[in-house]
């Protein structure tokens, strides 16, 4: 699945779209990448003279793959009736910086599903090294409640 196809799934757009592809998915696993280019607005800022990736913004992207899995598995584009929120995240660990020129690869898989809620184990990888891992809860809830 290529950037043009993660955007029929995902309502998140550049600058805040942060799933470049899709290698695998399936009903229960889903890996995805994201190159983190050196050119990235965020680098302006945090921090000008030691560049990393926010953590909210691993945990974002880490997310985003999770909402992909999530839409893959209902067979749902988005639309603009409905949209698939970040309802919580639990158990968050930092192992590794991400710096610009860094890939990330992010491997997430379904834990539970209950009522709508979608419970999630995701995992962020540099150089198959272990960057973050994560619980995060997802939510497709109806634009007009």
């Amino acid at each position: 699945m290529k950037n043009e196809d993660v955007k029929k799934f995902l309502p998140h757009r550049d600058p805040f779209l942060f799933i470049d592809k899709v290698v695998e998915i399936s009903n229960e696993i889903i890996i995805a990448e994201r190159y983190i280019s050196p050119k990235e607005t965020f680098f302006k800022g945090h921090f000008p003279n030691f560049p990393i990736m926010p953590g909210v913004l691993i945990l974002e992207a880490m997310a985003q793959s999770c909402g992909l899995l999530g839409a893959h598995i209902m067979n749902k584009e988005h639309s603009t009736e409905s949209v698939y929120l970040l309802c919580g995240v639990d158990k968050v660990r930092f192992k590794k910086m991400i710096r610009p020129g860094d890939s990330l690869v992010f491997e997430s898989k379904v834990l539970t599903s209950k009522r709508g809620i979608w419970k999630f184990s995701s995992k962020a990888f540099k150089e198959k090294q272990l960057v973050c891992s994560a619980e995060i809860l997802c939510a497709d809830r109806n634009l007009n409640e």
